[in-house]
Formats: C-alpha cells, structure tokens, sequence
C-alpha cells in the first residue's frame, strides 16, 4: 500500500519535521512511501529519507502546485493521502476530486483557523473558508493537532468533522539522541542552572519577553539561558541582550540538528511564544527529563501540560510573571517519572493506531 505525504515547503523544524516523523512511523508499519515536498529553499538540501521516494516540486507558491499535484495522483494513484497545512490541504483535496483519485485522505491543520480563515466578505481568508468547505466532504480525516484547535475549528465551521490526532514525538530513536555528547561549555561544566529556549527567532515566539524575564530572575539569583534556532529577530535579540547587559547571561547558539542532548542536560526548558498549534518542544523537553515552563499562549501548551500537571504556565507578554515561573521550577522540578506520564500520547504507537483509526487502515 503506497502512502504519499504532502508538506508545502521543506524546513528543520515545525510542519516538515512532523510529517518526516509521521512518514518514517508509515514506512515502519511497512507502508511504501512517497514524501513530496511543494518547494525546498536554494538554501537548504533536500533531506535524505531512506527507502522513501522523496519529491521536491519547487513551486514555492501554493496555489501554483495544483497541476504538479494533479499529475502526480493521475500517475501514482496513491492508496492514502496525509497532507499539513489549510492552504495545501484545500489543493490537494481539490485535486483528489478532479483527478478521481480514490485514496483515503487526511488532512491536519497546523495553526489557529483565526489566523488562516475570516468571515470579513471577499477577503482572501473569506474566500479560502468557503473553498475548504467546498471540498473538505473528499477528506477521510479533518485533523487537528490539539484538542483545543479542534473546539477553535468548530466555531468556524458548521457541523465540523476535526478531530485530534497528536504529532509523533517520541520515537526509537529520541533516547540516543538524548544520551548524545556536548560541547557547550555551560552544560559541559554546569555550575550554575541552564535554561534552555529553542525555536524560531520570530515575533510570535515572545523572546524579547523572555530576555526581559531573564534580566528579573538574575536580580536575585544566578541562571544562564542557552537560546537554539535561528531566524529573523536575531540582531533585534542581540541588540537588547547587549542592552541589558546579559553577554554573560544570554547565549545564542543557533539552530541545532540535535536539540534533545541540550534539554536532557539542562534544568528548565521555556516557551515564551503568543501563539502555537501545538509545541512539540515542550514534549521533547518532558521526554528529557527537563521541567517545562510555558505561556498560557492558544493553543496547545496547557493541553501538554494538563493544567501544571506537567509543567508551569504563566502569562503572556509578562516578563515579570515568567521570571517567577521559570524560579519556581528551579526550585520545584517536574520529577522525571511524572514527566514521562505526559509524553505517552505522543509515542509512535498512540498516534499510528489515531490515524488507523480515522482511515480505516
């Protein structure tokens, strides 16, 4: 039974990291896989997917995909189709139609529907809210990828079919990634507590807030923060760590093949961000033994960590209340067995029988 995988555009982390990771859970089960990328950036590989037949389209605009995709399931006829993202899903469900393709088809969406879809007539989100429900009745599956996103969808959508099927985090291979050397300094010879950020350097991850809180918990104790992943808010970050004297404090490390062997070495992971669909770095850091501290941001954080079951929750945009919640886990970890209770629904197993299940595999 062949299974294709749609992404729209290839990166290290986010989306494409999932659907990789949900695409190698198919390959194990022993499905034959064909993973297709809508568009991989000049700046970056391809990655290698061993024993999968891995397509780059290099149409870098989703809309302009639809005849690639098109004439690929006119050729293939795929036995089952996963695809991420609203945009993408509504053209690979169109297409899925025009082409008579008689594969089972899911679909995730990845982000808040307020943020992808308006009831503001005759604007681009108006009109892709009434196209998605124009061809959503072709999808097997409408998934969310947290239970709270799925209430957000049917406030939406009338009569809406999403359900919650969450990402693969925990896989065979996350306890040796765990267990891998480091050579930073500050976790190599830890003398004072690591705090560990990780994440794209943009607005919507709130790290100038964590700079801030950073700058509140050193008034009355000594932690460092290691900050992994690159993006376009790094000279802005630089910029107000150098401003609020915290070279000494603040690290940036940049984005790392790798990040497990960080958290499991650290003592608090922090998530700053004001929005999320659902953060797969505050289950990796629970696998790692790492107390997480999140803002309370939609959606998905106080789902993993049931309501501080797993975790801290603090405000967002409070600098001031962060600081507190990052002390208090200092003070009060997570211990690991707890933690590890958290992850369970997040193993190869607990999602590969959601999505048998909502197939009908």
């Amino acid at each position: 039974m062949k299974v294709t995988f749609f992404t729209a555009r290839y990166s290290h982390s986010g989306v494409p990291l999932a659907q990789i990771r949900l695409a190698k859970l198919f390959q194990k089960k022993g499905y034959e896989i064909d993973f297709i990328f809508g568009y991989v950036p000049d700046d970056m590989n391809m990655p290698i997917l061993k024993n999968m037949n891995v397509i780059n389209f290099n149409k870098p605009r989703v809309y302009k995909l639809f005849r690639k995709i098109f004439k690929y399931l006119v050729k293939n006829k795929p036995d089952v189709i996963i695809s991420a993202e609203d945009h993408l899903n509504a053209v690979v469900l169109l297409c899925a139609r025009v082409s008579g393709s008689k594969a089972k088809i899911s679909v995730s969406s990845r982000v808040t529907p307020f943020d992808t879809y308006s009831n503001k007539i005759f604007t681009k989100r108006w009109f892709l809210k009434y196209f998605m429900q124009f061809v959503e009745s072709r999808a097997n599956a409408l998934v969310c990828v947290s239970k709270d996103m799925v209430k957000q969808y049917k406030t939406i959508f009338k009569n809406s079919r999403h359900q919650c099927i969450y990402n693969v985090v925990y896989d065979n291979s996350s306890q040796s990634r765990m267990s891998e050397n480091v050579d930073e300094s500050w976790l190599v010879n830890k003398e004072i507590p690591v705090i560990i950020s990780a994440g794209r350097l943009a607005p919507e991850k709130g790290l100038l807030d964590l700079i801030l809180a950073i700058k509140e918990l050193s008034k009355s104790r000594e932690v460092r923060l290691l900050m992994l992943g690159e993006g376009p808010m790094r000279k802005e970050i630089e910029a107000l760590i150098k401003k609020e004297n915290l070279n000494e404090v603040i690290k940036l490390i940049g984005f790392q093949e790798n990040p497990l062997k960080f958290y499991s070495k650290s003592d608090v992971f922090i998530l700053s961000s004001y929005v999320e669909g659902l953060p797969n770095v505050l289950i990796e850091a629970m696998m790692c033994g790492c107390t997480p501290v999140s803002t309370n941001c939609p959606t998905g954080p106080e789902e993993v960590l049931q309501k501080e079951k797993f975790g801290y929750l603090v405000p967002v945009h409070d600098p001031i209340e962060m600081a507190k919640g990052i002390g208090r886990a200092l003070d009060e970890p997570i211990p690991v067995e707890i933690l590890a209770e958290g992850v369970k629904n997040f193993t190869e197993d607990a999602v590969f029988k959601k999505y048998q299940e909502a197939l009908n595999i």
